[in-house]
């Protein structure tokens, strides 16, 4: 009879030749459990979903409830959905004007796809300008962004029209011409190891993309949602885009993203043609009643004022002489070691000892940390130790 493990490995797509193989049965707060009930700690979050760690009670309730309402009823926008006008009034309420309107995706790398099409279809423009060793995600445009060929030209993948510029360059803020119908950007880079705004490039880039025309996109996919001790990453530097993108912790654990702006903006989209954008399963009332659930929670429980302090404490006690920098802001820190030959043998040293941390795409040298933000100052206290016992293992 053939074990789990065995049917992942013959019937589930790979994405790697060698997948980590963990298997978890339930989890619990920063926790997750394989079927001998030991515990895992997650310093990563599921890579940026699970702010509110696993199982929260508010966030399982609003499941269950809305499960025995209804599920599935049309393709997103034809009926109105109480947990899609409730998510939506509630963020319109926090939100920054003019971000009042929100069209909910199932992802990330959706979000960025509606953004895309409403920036050209808004402008009329051609050209939309990212940044180098961005990530926004797998699908034909969003992968179109990302500047380093490894990835993209195994596909033969470009959509046409796709420049680059380096993040934090004023120079490069001049490539913003009449032309361009946005640039679009992390707040924090991503995978380029969690690389923070300088403040004078991100007020360079609004002012320019006013004085062009040019939509301002942030992409807060992974950096928003209280990650960074503010809702929104660009809260901390003052500035608001044109459109916002969300997703990961947005749905609380199930699968939301959402591109947000104005009315009148995303009026674009409804007409010239008429369902200019459609999505079948995007605003899928489940997963809109467990992003409500979960956003409640961070704004009522005051997680995202306590992130600060908790960063703090990890760049306190994070002190080895093989730590050669820490980036960052909030809770997601990359630390950075030696080489990646330090990095592969850390992280597969940590899963050894139940502790679950990863890389990042184009900074091998350094490993993230970004626990749920419900991570209390003991646990953090107990795994600095335990991550320095293990830069101390593997010399």
């Amino acid at each position: 009879m053939p074990t789990t493990r065995q049917l992942f490995l013959n019937h589930i797509a790979q994405t790697s030749p060698g997948p980590l193989m963990f298997e978890p049965v339930r989890g619990a707060g920063i926790y997750l459990y394989d079927s001998e009930e030991n515990p895992y700690t997650d310093l990563i979050s599921g890579i940026g979903v699970s702010a509110l760690g696993y199982s929260h009670p508010k966030v399982v309730k609003a499941i269950q409830e809305q499960a025995e309402r209804y599920l599935h009823t049309m393709v997103y926008g034809e009926h109105v959905q109480l947990p899609q006008v409730a998510y939506a009034t509630k963020l319109a309420k926090h939100l920054p004007e003019p971000l009042d309107s929100v069209y909910f995706t199932n992802s990330g790398t959706e979000a960025v796809e509606g953004a895309m099409k409403l920036a050209r279809k808004y402008t009329g423009r051609y050209e939309i300008i990212a940044c180098r060793n961005a990530y926004h995600g797998s699908t034909y445009g969003a992968m179109s962004l990302m500047s380093d060929s490894t990835y993209n030209a195994p596909f033969r993948l470009r959509v046409p029209g796709i420049r680059f510029m380096s993040f934090n360059s004023m120079d490069d803020v001049l490539k913003i011409t009449r032309k361009t119908a946005a640039v679009i950007l992390e707040t924090i880079q991503g995978e380029a190891g969690y690389i923070v705004p300088d403040p004078e490039f991100l007020h360079a880039l609004r002012l320019r993309c006013a004085a062009t025309g040019t939509l301002f996109v942030l992409d807060e996919i992974q950096c928003g949602m209280g990650r960074t001790g503010k809702f929104l990453a660009c809260d901390h530097y003052g500035i608001v885009p044109d459109i916002l993108l969300l997703a990961k912790a947005f749905g609380g654990g199930l699968p939301l993203g959402a591109f947000i702006a104005s009315k009148e903006l995303m009026g674009a989209l409804s007409e010239n043609p008429t369902l200019g954008h459609i999505t079948t399963f995007g605003g899928n009332p489940l997963c809109c009643a467990a992003g409500l659930a979960a956003y409640e929670a961070l704004l009522e429980e005051g997680h995202i004022e306590k992130v600060s302090g908790k960063e703090r404490l990890f760049r306190s006690l994070l002190k080895h002489e093989s730590i050669k920098m820490i980036s960052g802001k909030g809770l997601m820190l990359s630390v950075e070691l030696q080489d990646a030959d330090a990095v592969l043998r850390f992280v597969n040293k940590c899963f050894e000892i139940s502790l679950l941390t990863d890389w990042f795409l184009f900074k091998a040298d350094a490993f993230r940390i970004a626990p749920p933000l419900i991570i209390s100052e003991n646990e953090i206290e107990q795994i600095c130790n335990q991550l320095i016992e293990v830069l101390d293992a593997i010399g």
